[in-house]
This record gives structure tokens, sequence and C-alpha cells, in this order.
């Protein structure tokens, strides 16, 4: 490499030496003057030889040059000549050396994204001799180490200069078709006619050609003035030597890099013609310079007529010649532009030649890129063509429209039947994929079925089998040591139990099971829908182990066992299903873990299950515990629990019932009884509407018939007949009739719902009655009616018991019923329990068993004053008066006597003190008492204290129960997180004073839990009030009984 530097230098300096022999010989000869007559010289010989020895050398000076213009030249260093001694300037390495300094991301094919970008960084590096990086980036591409200007200062600064730009040699190899062009030369250069092509004389010396720069345009940048040296390399021969021209034409406004001359190293012969140092450098002679009179930037638009270009237009011709250097991609660039044009018929367009240049330079057009978008906006009209591209079918008005309109139009209609048929084959097989899916899930679905059917007639076989066991062995099962397992469930329909807030708490109401263990032969199993909290388990604990002290009266006594005979437990699918609202048997059903800790507690004991409501999966846990279930069928206990179903047991066991009709689900049905009914029982002045599925008031509205107009004209016409005809149906027809029409209209103007937080209108329960079904019936014609509860107990011999019967209490103007007293009053005892006897034995001819609750209703009848008892309803399941019921015999220690109706505690044994006078124990006579019950107290202020601060409030207020007295009262808790409900029980002697007790108790809560601004939601008030309204009536028949 070194040798092909030196001899290209060798060479160099030979060439130019003998260039500027050549140059002073010619002016030596134009000056020989002949002084010697006689003598002749042939001049012209003389200069035929030296021109053809000039175009020789000229032409190997030009191919030399062309070789040596691609290499990097570095300028020479500008130093003091006082100090150092001058350095002869040496040639660059051979152009083999040199690197092709093209954009890399022509050369690099397939490159990633990220080397094309690191290519084109290092290229513009390379572009901007300024830049930090540009020395470091030429040292490690091409081993060129330059000097830090920035580190030297005054005559010892740097100079050599990176120049990446084109080299232009002597004028003496200026290509002839550049010459041609209008150059701003020197004024010696003009004498040696440099300029013009026909001469050939001999080339000027290097000392007289001038240094000329080239500025860059006033938005170029490195990047742009390399697509310049991209688009002058594709073209032609004829097409580089046009670079040199370009100089002239640009502003020089900024400092930009410059293109420099370069000159070969100097002879010996012309070295004392160039200037020494810093001297080189210092500005030519007013004589030398070239006229470079300042030229604004120019602008030359022209417009595309009919998309051509009128190539002999003054604008586009001006444009051309100021581009020639880079004309291939501009070229290019509007051959497209006339394209576009040509193919939307755009009438006229005005081209931006500084948009254009600036798009050009930005690579955006290369290798045909560049949108529809990029190529409008080099045009200064570019919002009206554009908008006129927009219009519809624009396209197909410009060349090549027809077969454009006819290739679309063919793709189109491909295009559709290629949709069409694609969208019926994804048709076909989305629908047999849907088919398939379908089958599968149905074939899953049957069989899934068919599982189940097999599941539950097999746990009805199981629980059919375990019911004969349980009738064979009842009577020794009694008797002996059993354990109960309490499951609390209320196993209603899945939209009623949605339908209730709480459920989990109201399905925990009957706490008071517990208390079965009162018996020494019982061990209960509490399942518990709720997690029950340490300070409930320490009251119940506390409460239970009570018994011993209950049954001597003396507190000091110690805690029975019993306290160990109950176990409580909470299904763990409680934690998982918490808004589910699924009844106690489902939660125990999907609980492996309860339903193995209750096999262990059962095992090798007697055992039965004792459930709420009847529900399917009540057969589910018994089948998987092993133990028979105290109960009906499900499916029985849903036939004969609804309201139509009680009244066809009542029929049966003959007991009297309110006049009504069962089983009506259409609104004729329903018209046609109601006017029938009407008709037959002019008396009745209110009618019940009872939905069959539905339990308590939810499902019950009323309707007065009093808003009848002729209801007066009916009863004259019933009065002339007299009872006997009245019941012929030639007698009612007329009244039959007019009822038959009034019937709708009353219906939808008067009847009322007794409880709307379930069905808020006549219309929505309407829809739902006769959705399920439901019963008419007559209210009782008196002013005066009693509600009263028995608890039944069907054994499976076939035994009847009555386990409780207490008068109901209702809130005021509802039929909801939130507690009772104890022992029932309103009832002769024998004909209570001859009715309940028949209505057990009634349930158990349809395998009925277990425990009952039976509705009663009485009253005095207008005109006879007889008593008159009707059954109105029959709850299957064990009630929440059972439950308080066996907390009061608990807490008493005594015996509901129903057949006497009496509640007998017994006496207590009371030691008397060592004396001479006492020496036995004094038996007290057996007494009674009378009990008011509740389980279905409400306050929300209650979630505000603790019950650990809620009795000592009692306490304070002397609320609380006396084991010596066995009087007082007893509360049953139900939840340990809300706490806004709770049941009472209060015990006194006479009936007037539990009911005076239990009043007081409630009004002494509510003033200490409430405010004046903060009394919350309860029903403490109604119940108070209800509670003084059988207060009134009590003592009213009690004066009455005296006065008799």
């Amino acid at each position: 490499m070194a040798d092909t530097v030196q001899t290209g230098d060798e060479v160099g300096r030979i060439l130019v030496q003998v260039q500027n022999d050549l140059s002073q010989l010619k002016k030596s000869l134009s000056r020989v003057i002949i002084s010697e007559p006689g003598e002749t010289l042939d001049i012209q010989v003389l200069d035929a030889a030296i021109s053809r020895t000039e175009i020789g050398i000229k032409k190997h000076a030009e191919e030399y040059l062309k070789t040596v213009n691609k290499q990097v030249s570095t300028l020479p260093i500008i130093e003091d000549n006082k100090k150092k001694t001058r350095k002869i300037a040496k040639w660059q390495p051979s152009p083999e050396s040199i690197p092709n300094l093209l954009p890399r991301k022509y050369m690099i094919v397939g490159a990633s994204p990220g080397e094309k970008h690191k290519a084109a960084f290092a290229m513009r590096l390379l572009y901007n001799p300024s830049h930090p990086k540009n020395r470091e980036l030429i040292h490690q591409n091409y081993g060129i180490q330059l000097p830090d200007l920035q580190k030297k200062t005054g005559s010892n600064v740097g100079a050599k200069k990176v120049d990446t730009s084109p080299k232009v040699g002597s004028s003496a190899v200026v290509p002839a078709e550049v010459r041609n062009n209008n150059l701003h030369l020197c004024p010696n250069d003009m004498k040696a006619d440099i300029a013009s092509p026909e001469k050939q004389d001999p080339p000027p010396s290097a000392a007289d050609l001038c240094l000329q720069t080239f500025v860059k345009p006033k938005d170029s940048s490195p990047s742009k003035i390399g697509m310049f040296e991209r688009a002058g390399k594709r073209q032609t021969d004829v097409n580089q030597s046009k670079d040199i021209v370009q100089a002239h034409r640009i502003s020089h406004l900024h400092r930009p890099p410059t293109w420099t001359i370069t000159t070969p190293p100097p002879t010996a012969a012309s070295d004392s013609k160039l200037p020494q140092g810093p001297a080189r450098l210092s500005p030519l002679s007013p004589q030398c310079a070239p006229a470079l009179p300042p030229v604004p930037i120019s602008k030359h638009c022209f417009s595309i007529v009919d998309g051509r270009i009128d190539p002999c237009c003054t604008e586009f011709c001006a444009f051309k010649k100021q581009y020639c250097l880079c004309w291939g991609p501009l070229m290019e660039a509007l051959w497209r532009l006339e394209q576009l044009m040509q193919e939307y018929a755009v009438p006229h367009a005005r081209v931006c030649d500084q948009r254009l240049v600036a798009l050009m330079q930005t690579g955006e057009l290369d290798w045909g890129g560049g949108g529809v978008g990029h190529l409008l906006s080099v045009l200064e009209n570019q919002e009206e063509v554009w908008e006129l591209m927009q219009r519809p079918g624009q396209r197909y008005r410009g060349e090549g429209g027809r077969q454009a309109a006819a290739e679309r139009i063919q793709a189109s209609w491909r295009c559709h039947q290629a949709r069409t048929a694609y969208l019926r084959q994804q048709r076909r097989k989305w629908a047999a994929e849907t088919i398939a899916i379908s089958w599968l899930l149905h074939a899953q679905v049957g069989r899934v079925r068919k599982s189940l059917q097999a599941t539950r007639l097999r746990q009805l076989e199981n629980y059919r089998s375990m019911a004969e066991y349980l009738a064979d062995n009842w009577k020794h099962l009694s008797t002996s040591r059993r354990t109960i397992i309490h499951v609390p469930s209320l196993g209603y329909s899945e939209q009623q139990r949605r339908s209730l807030t709480g459920f989990d708490i109201l399905q925990n109401t009957q706490m008071g099971r517990l208390c079965d263990i009162r018996d020494e032969n019982i061990e209960v199993i509490y399942v518990c829908p709720v997690r029950l909290g340490e300070d409930l388990l320490h009251y119940y604990t506390q409460l239970l182990g009570l018994q011993g002290a209950v049954e001597t009266g003396d507190l000091s006594a110690v805690p029975a066992s019993s306290a160990k005979r109950f176990t409580i437990l909470t299904p763990e699918a409680y934690e998982h299903f918490p808004n589910h609202n699924m009844c106690v048997s489902t939660l125990l059903k999907y609980s492996p873990r309860t339903l193995r800790r209750i096999k262990d507690l059962i095992q090798g004991k007697h055992a039965y299950i004792v459930s709420g409501v009847p529900h399917m999966d009540d057969l589910a846990v018994a089948d998987e515990l092993g133990v028979p279930v105290l109960g009906p069928e499900p499916a029985v206990a849903q036939l004969y629990g609804t309201k139509s179903g009680a009244r066809r047991i009542f029929t049966s066991a003959g007991v009297s019932v309110p006049p009504g009709h069962g089983d009506i689900y259409t609104l004729q049905q329903l018209y046609e009884c109601l006017a029938q009914l009407m008709t037959d029982h002019l008396e009745v002045q209110r009618w019940l509407f009872k939905m069959d599925g539905e339990f308590g008031s939810r499902g019950t509205a009323y309707c007065d018939v009093s808003h009848l107009s002729f209801r007066s004209w009916a009863l004259q016409k019933y009065r002339r007949h007299g009872p006997q005809l009245w019941r012929m149906a030639w007698a009612q027809e007329p009244v039959l009739i007019k009822f038959q029409e009034e019937v709708p209209a009353l219906l939808a103007s008067h009847a009322k719902l007794f409880n709307t937080s379930c069905y808020p209108s006549w219309i929505s329960f309407l829809e739902h009655f006769l959705k399920e079904g439901g019963t008419v019936e007559a209210y009782p014609p008196s002013d005066s009616v009693t509600c009263l509860t028995v608890d039944l107990l069907v054994e499976p011999g076939g035994e009847v018991h009555m386990l409780s019967c207490g008068d109901q209490l209702h809130e005021p103007g509802s039929m909801q019923v939130v507690g009772c007293s104890m022992p029932q009053t309103s009832i002769c005892q024998h004909t209570l329990h001859s009715i309940c006897m028949r209505v057990g034995q009634a349930c158990h001819q349809r395998h009925i068993l277990g425990h009952l609750s039976l509705d009663l209703v009485t009253f005095l009848e207008l005109g006879t004053l007889e008593q008159q008892v009707w059954a109105v309803d029959l709850d299957i399941g064990y009630s929440n008066q059972l439950a308080m019921t066996q907390m009061m015999l608990f807490m008493t220690s005594g015996t509901l006597n129903c057949r006497t109706g009496c509640l007998e505690v017994p006496p207590l044994v009371i030691n008397s003190k060592a004396s001479a006078r006492h020496k036995a124990p004094k038996a007290l006579s057996v007494t009674s008492r009378f009990a008011v019950m509740s389980s279905k107290l409400f306050h929300t202020n209650l979630s505000m204290v603790h019950y650990s601060v809620f009795f000592q409030m009692c306490k304070a207020h002397r609320i609380g129960f006396d084991i010596k007295e066995r009087q007082g009262s007893v509360f049953a808790l139900h939840d340990s997180t809300e706490r806004k409900s709770l049941g009472l029980v209060t015990i006194s002697p006479d009936l007037k004073g539990a009911l005076l007790t239990f009043a007081h108790n409630l009004s002494i809560i509510h003033q200490e839990i409430s405010a004046p601004n903060l009394q919350g939601k309860t029903n403490f008030k109604k119940l108070i009030k209800n509670i003084e309204e059988v207060v009134g009536v009590t003592i009213q028949n009690a004066e009455i009984e005296k006065s008799a």
C-alpha cells in the first residue's frame, strides 16, 4: 500500500513538472525575437511538437486524476515557516484502499432495521466534520488520524481537515463538456483561454488556479449533501462532469464544508510561485479572484398541465439547470407525479422545487418509496388536488381509467363471489359446529341428568328404608340414648331464597333447638348456617350449663354436664358460597369435612336428622351420613305444604275451613270463583288471596267488598229468599251476574297487599298468583279475630303429640306473625285437641311425618255468638315457636300440657336451716306460668352495641331471669356479625304480667340504643302497640268474668 502511494506521488510530481515546463517554454517562444538576419526559426513545427506532447500528458493526467479524485484527501498543515521547514504534501492512498462512501443502506442487503439505522447515523457523522465523533469515526473506518482542532491554538491549529466531498483536480483535467458552461474564472485564466474548448493551450500551473468554495443550500444538511452525491454517482460520466458546475449556483450564506480543488505537490520550478505558510490560504488578488455575486435562493415553481410538464417552460428549464447534479432522482419523482396527475385527470398542479428537492433529500422516494401523500406534498395547490382526487370515480376519468374501472369491477365481483362463498362455508361450518356442540352438550346433560336421577332414586330408596326402620324402632329409640342432628334448613325455592335479605341469619333463628339436651338421653349436633363468635359460644355454653341450677333453684350448684352434650358445627361451604342464599342442607352437602366430623360424632350411636322446611338435599345428607330423617319426603311436602294442599288435608280431616276455593290458575277461574263465593256468602266483607308457594304474609292480598254499590241490593235479595232458598241457583242468578260484571273492576281498583316487600303491586302479585296457583278464602266476618299456632309431632308409628300452642302476636294492620303468648287461651282445650288429632292423622295417612305447624282462626259468629274455629294454614317443618318453647321449658324446667292448656312449673325444694322446728325439706305446690316469646325482633341500632355492653345495660335496668322464682326474661342471640335481630322470652305467673314485662323490655332497649335523631328501623314499636291492645282485651275479659 505504501509503494502504491509513493509511486502515485512521483507520477503526479512528474506530470505537474512537465506541464509547468511546457507552459514556460510556450511563453518563452512567444517572446523570441530574431536578431540576426538570414536565420530562420521554424516555430510552428516546435509549437506542434509541444502541443502533441501536451495533449498526451493531458490525456494521461486526466485518467490519473479521475482515479485520484475518488480518494480522501487532507489539507496541508498550516504552520509557521519561520519555525519549521516547509514539507511537501503527499498524496493519499490509492483508490483501491478507499472504501466506497455510498450510503450503507444501498450496500447492505437484508440488513436489520437497527443496522440500517446505525449505518445512516455513521454516514451523517462522516458528512459533518464539526461533529465530535467525526474524527474518531474516520480513524476507525479508514485508518486516518486527524488532528484535534479544539486543543490547538494560534499557528499550531491542526489543518488536516477531512473532506469527503468529490475532489476536483487542476483545470487541465476539467472535461470539455463543462468548459462550455459560463464558469466564473479569474482574468489570468481567461487570458490563457482555459474556458475555450477549441484552443488546446497548455494547462496553467497549480498556482494560477483559484480555490472556489461550495456552499450548502439554506436547508441543507450533511445527509442531504450525501444525497446529492448518490444522485451524481448514479449518472453517466457526462453527468459526473456537471458536479463542478454546481459550485457557482450555491449561496454562501452559511459556513459550509468546502469543496477543494486539490493539486499535486508542486515541482521545484514552480515552488517559488506558491505562497509560503499561512500565506497559501490568504485571499487571492482581485485579478485572480472569481467574480461570484451573491445569488439569492431561487424558487422555480412550474406547472403540470393535464398530467404533462412543458420541457420548454422557463421555470422548468431553470429548475433543471440548477439541480442538474441530482437530476436522476428528481426526474424519477417528476415522472411519478406526472403519472399520478394523468391517472386522476388533474387539470393543473403547481410543483414547488424546494419541496421536491427536500423530499428527494429525505430519501422517501428512493427505490420507488413514498406514497401519494409524499408526492402531493411537493405541490403548492395540494389541497385542491387532493380534494379533486377524493371525488368518487375520479381515478377512472384519467389515463387508463376504463381499464382500471374494468379491473376494479372484475376484482369487486370476484371478491363478492369469493366472500359469498366464504360466508356460506363459514355459516355451514358454524352450523355444523353448533349442532355438534349442542349435541355433545345435550348428551352430556342427558348423562348428568340420568346420573342425578339414579342418585336421587337411590337416596329416596335409602330414605324409605330408613323411614321403615325408624317406624319399627321409634318407641325404643325415643326412650334410649340418641343423637339428634338439627339442621335448621329453610328449603324454599331458589327464587324465594334470593328474594330474602339476611337469609343465613333467618335460618339461625332456631338456636333454641339446643335446649333439647334437657333430656338426659339426648345429645344435640346443631348445624349452624353462620359462623358464631366466641361471645355467642360462651353465652350458650353458660346458658345451657344452668340446667342444674334451674332444677335445684341454687345458683351455687355445680354446672350440669348438659353443656358437654351439644356441638355446634358450621359447614365450610359457607365461606365458598357467602352470597348464594343456600339452605343449610345444601351447604352441608358440599362440606365433606363437616360430614366427616358428624360421622365421627355419631359413630356407634342412634341418630336421626330433624330438618326444617324439607328439601331434596336432606336426603343426600342423610344418605351420606347413613341416618334416617324425621320428616316427609320432599315431594310430598311440596305437594301438601301449599295453601291448596292444606285445604285438601283439612277437608279430608273434617275440620272447618274458611269459605273459599283452591287450585286457581287462570284469571277467568279467579273471577268466576270470587263472584260465586261473594254470592254464597254475602256476610263476608273481606276476601283473601293466598299464593300457594309463599309463606307468612308475603303472598297474601285482600279485597273489601264494601266498595260495591249494589251490595245493599244483594243483601235485600238474600233476606227476601232466606238462607234455605238462597242456596238455589235461580235465587242467586241476578246477584251472581252482577258480581261477575263488577269483580274485574273491583280487584283492579281495591285489591291490596299485606306485605309489599316481594310484590309491590297487585299486577305483579296477580301474575305470580296465576303462575304458581293459589286460593281465595274468606276473612272471618268479625271485629275480634284471634289466631293461634299449634306445633304437632307426627311420629313414624302414627301417634300425634301437641308440643306447643300459643296465641299469635301480629304487627298492627298486618298478618305477619312476630310472636306468641303461651299457653293459648282462645279455644277450648278439648276442641283444640280434637282438631289437632284429626289433622295429624290425616297427615300420617299421606306419609307426612315429623314436625307440623297448624294455624287456626277463632271468632264469634255474628247473630248466634257461637265460637267458630277455622283451620287456615299448615306448615311442614320445625317452627320458630317450637324452638322458643324449648328454651322456655329449659329455663323453667317445666312442662307444657296442651290438653289442659297449662304451663306447669315443678315446685322448688327449699332446705331450711337446721333447727329443732325444721328437720325436713318443705315442698311447695305446683305453680303455673305464662310466657310471651318472639324470635323475630329487629332493630338496626343493635349492631352498634356489643353483646357485653348489651347485657350490662339489661342488668342495670333489672332485665334478667330469676332462677329461684323461675320468671324473668331470656334472650336468644342469632349472630355475631350484624347483631340486628334477637329473640326474647318473658315468663310471669300471669298472662298480663308476661305481656307487660315483654313490652317494658322492648321499650327500655329501644330507649337505650336509640337517639331522637337516630331511631333506626325496628318492629319494637308495632309489637308494643299490639301487646297494649291484647292487654286491653285481657282486662276486658277479666272484668266480664268477674261480673258473671
